[in-house]
């Protein structure tokens, strides 16, 4: 016979709400009396009865995940498989489980997601993007269903729930790492800039080289397409470096593309960092097992995963809460991948 609800309170001597409370996580119960039931449920096997909890409830205890590209481009790239395992470790502790859009177009994403709000497949969505000419975000505002954003909202920011980085700030403080070595001489290497997270960290690229008066010619600021990265990769490394003044800093928004930048790099025996000095984005498990490894903007994937399913959970559970944003901090990881050029009259001196 399966241990019920009844078994478990019994054991731990509270009454059978305070057992649903606790698998509901719930504020009312204290953290010691959660430890003690879940303890107990632990010790005696009891697990959750999910089927039942759905007809009770008019839940279907799952979380939609919307991706910002295809299936098959977001999985090659280990910063959103770090913002999923984030996602997946709050929905574990409160017992949600996940729906992942799989398909392979803007439009086939956006049906997965009508699939997933007109078939009640989800109680609620977390968008891991923001960006211009979305199809998601208003239908999802439109039909009044919960959902969080993993980026800076383009629009409605005061109606919903976004976690984000200050990215024109790491992006500045990433390009000042930079100038302040010596490397006056830079290049930018985004991805889409339909993507809010590809212009704000343009922005402050943009905004430290004004700060320290140093001109940023346009040719000198590329974006790699998702289609095709590493034939895209090689012809702007090709591009740059041919230049009549060849950039001897990168600021490179992602450590998939810094991967592939520094690869097109060692192809045209270009060293890194003794030639060309680089500063990625997101700190993923790449960015240690690059050759040389990579200096990076820990933009704390993970946390990001993990604050934006907390976030829309508390909101299932009360929907009449504040939405608010929440912004994760960042810092620089310093690796091999940049070195500072020494000042013209130090190269002069005997």
């Amino acid at each position: 016979m399966s241990v019920t609800i009844k078994d478990v309170a019994k054991r731990a001597n509270v009454a059978p709400s305070t057992v649903s409370r606790v698998i509901s996580d719930s504020p009312r119960i204290s953290e010691d009396t959660k430890r003690k039931v879940r303890k107990i449920m632990e010790e005696m096997g009891y697990h959750l009865n999910i089927n039942g909890r759905v007809l009770v409830r008019q839940s279907t205890q799952t979380i939609g995940i919307v991706m910002k590209d295809s299936a098959t481009h977001s999985f090659e790239n280990p910063f959103f498989s770090e913002i999923l395992k984030g996602i997946s470790e709050s929905c574990h502790n409160r017992d949600y489980s996940l729906n992942l859009t799989t398909g392979e177009s803007e439009e086939s994403i956006f049906q997965d997601v009508v699939k997933m709000v007109q078939g009640k497949r989800v109680d609620g969505i977390i968008v891991l993007y923001s960006k211009e000419d979305d199809k998601v975000v208003p239908y999802l505002m439109d039909h009044n269903f919960p959902f969080v954003v993993v980026g800076k909202p383009l629009y409605g920011a005061n109606k919903f729930m976004y976690v984000d980085n200050d990215n024109i700030e790491a992006s500045r403080e990433a390009t000042n790492y930079l100038i302040d070595r010596g490397h006056r001489d830079l290049g930018f290497i985004g991805g889409d800039l339909k993507f809010e997270v590809t212009r704000d960290r343009l922005k402050g690229f943009k905004q430290a080289a004004k700060q320290h008066g140093i001109e940023v010619k346009d040719h000198s600021i590329r974006s790699i397409d998702l289609s095709d990265t590493v034939r895209n990769g090689k012809r702007i490394v090709k591009d740059l470096m041919s230049l009549s003044t060849p950039p001897t800093g990168l600021v490179i928004t992602d450590d998939y593309n810094g991967l592939t930048v520094m690869s097109a790099l060692q192809e045209q025996n270009i060293k890194v960092p003794d030639d060309v000095s680089i500063i990625g984005f997101n700190n993923t498990m790449i960015a240690k097992l690059s050759n040389p490894p990579l200096t990076t903007v820990d933009t704390n994937p993970y946390q990001l995963g993990y604050e934006a399913s907390n976030g829309l959970i508390d909101i299932l559970h009360e929907p009449e809460m504040i939405k608010r944003g929440v912004i994760i901090p960042t810092n620089i990881i310093e690796r091999d991948s940049c070195h500072s050029i020494k000042p013209v009259m130090e190269k002069l001196e005997p």
